[in-house]
């Protein structure tokens, strides 16, 4: 059983306590450090490898979602948070799990496991030659959708968007297992929370490209290594 690193990151020390205790409920838990706010938390990750962050938005000097976007490559994050409104950009930078406090152990749990999911090694995928298909399971239905039809899959919380020439599908698994899905298709990721099929992009202007209708921005720490991929 592999252990996660955590780091709790709030400036309430009952708060911070409330979670520790909780983490000793879980042996898949290791509790690396606890701080009361972003820098010392930037700090500790410098340091020392995370796989998982439990972080409050509402701080002092710097904001638990202004504090996500400075990282280049995150570790998993639960946003812990008395403040129900900032829900939908934590979702949009990816996070697992959005927990309103007070919550109970069992809402933590449940949050737990989906980043313990997220953490599991990848294990590619291959696929046949012949094979020019992939099949996307979406509102009970299972759709048999070629690679090339294929424009972008976005992040959408705890889903993942699938837009392809004719529709668009929600299905319920994760960015990263779609990612591991679309690994054997010329699928470039320029984003975050953005995989695009290169064979499909139309133009790029500045940090967006246009694919079909659509404008997707360029994620600043991808853009260099999307520009080699299209051999600029």
């Amino acid at each position: 059983m592999r252990v996660a690193k955590c780091l709790i990151v709030d400036d309430e020390p009952i708060a911070r306590q409330i979670i520790q205790t909780y983490c000793t409920h879980l042996p898949q838990l290791q509790v690396a450090g606890s701080c009361g706010n972003a820098l010392e938390a930037k700090a500790i990750l410098q340091r020392e490898p995370i796989d998982l962050l439990f972080l409050d938005i509402n701080m002092p000097v710097l904001s638990g979602i202004a504090f996500l976007k400075t990282l280049r490559n995150s570790p998993q994050v639960i946003f812990t948070t008395a403040y129900k409104e900032y829900a939908v950009d934590a979702f949009d930078l990816s996070a697992c799990d959005y927990l309103l406090k007070p919550f109970s152990l069992e809402r933590f749990i449940v949050a737990v496991d989906k980043a313990l999911e997220r953490l599991q090694p990848i294990r590619p995928i291959a696929v046949p030659e012949t094979e020019h298909f992939v099949f996307i399971k979406s509102e009970g239905r299972i759709y048999r959708i070629r690679y090339e039809d294929i424009l972008y899959a976005e992040a959408q919380g705890n889903y993942t968007k699938i837009v392809t020439t004719q529709q668009t599908l929600l299905t319920s698994m994760t960015f990263t297992s779609a990612e591991e899905l679309l690994a054997a298709a010329p699928f470039l990721r320029i984003h975050r929370s953005f995989l695009i099929n290169k064979a499909q992009i139309s133009h790029i202007e500045g940090n967006r490209v246009f694919i079909d209708r659509y404008e997707i921005p360029i994620g600043s720490s991808y853009r260099e290594q999307f520009l080699r991929e299209v051999g600029l």
